[in-house]
């Protein structure tokens, strides 16, 4: 018995955009990861886990929080012109407190960071989860989610690796310069994409949530 698996791998052209600018966002936020409590330890005269573990639950209460209202403002208008605005203004949040990590020296430095990550990330999330959703291809709904949680998974798995290694080779600093490289990176896709800088009416409510792997995201 033979098997014949055939998988298209052909995309639309805005998915495709999106998921190229969620990969690069979240492949340079993957350098960060396997070096970031490290880095604040080594950085931050009198840092402990403890610290660690405040900046992070700094991060994620406060995205949570703020990325509901954001959501709300933009479902109640139709369009996407404030999505993507939404999108491009988060993402350049997130490249300054990127590079806002090379200066920090002690705990309520990191803290406004990471309270400037989150208002990023809220931003981000949102907006992105929405035009993505309504430009999703017909009949491959499940396939677009799943081809953009398997590039950014690849992505960060690679990244993942090559934090450690670049930040043993050049330092610290060279790794959230990066990280706010690929940030920028990732709006400039997005805004190569005519349709999204002049958008046409829209008022379709898919009610898709984001689905990029949390644990990607400190």
């Amino acid at each position: 018995m033979k098997i014949k698996i055939n998988i298209d791998l052909r995309v639309g052209r805005i998915v495709k955009y999106f998921i190229f600018a969620d990969l690069a966002l979240l492949a340079g936020w993957g350098l960060v990861q396997p070096i970031f409590a490290i880095y604040l330890i080594d950085k931050i005269e009198g840092a402990t886990l403890v610290t660690v573990g405040i900046a992070s639950s700094v991060y994620w209460l406060l995205k949570s929080i703020l990325q509901l209202p954001v959501a709300k403002y933009l479902d109640r208008h139709t369009g996407e012109s404030d999505d993507f605005l939404a999108l491009v203004i988060g993402l350049f949040i997130v490249a300054f407190s990127a590079v806002a990590l090379i200066f920090i020296e002690k705990p309520w430095h990191l803290y406004i960071v990471q309270v400037i990550y989150a208002i990023g990330f809220s931003l981000y999330v949102p907006s992105w989860s929405g035009i993505f959703s309504r430009h999703l291809d017909k009949d491959k709904v499940s396939f677009d989610w799943s081809l953009d949680s398997t590039a950014v998974g690849l992505a960060a798995g690679v990244s993942g690796f090559l934090g450690g290694v670049i930040a043993e080779a050049w330092g610290f600093p060279v790794i959230f310069a990066m990280a706010a490289v690929f940030s920028v990176v990732s709006a400039l896709v997005v805004m190569a994409i005519p349709d999204l800088v002049f958008p046409k009416k829209t008022t379709d409510p898919t009610p898709f949530k984001d689905h990029t792997p949390t644990n990607l995201r400190h």
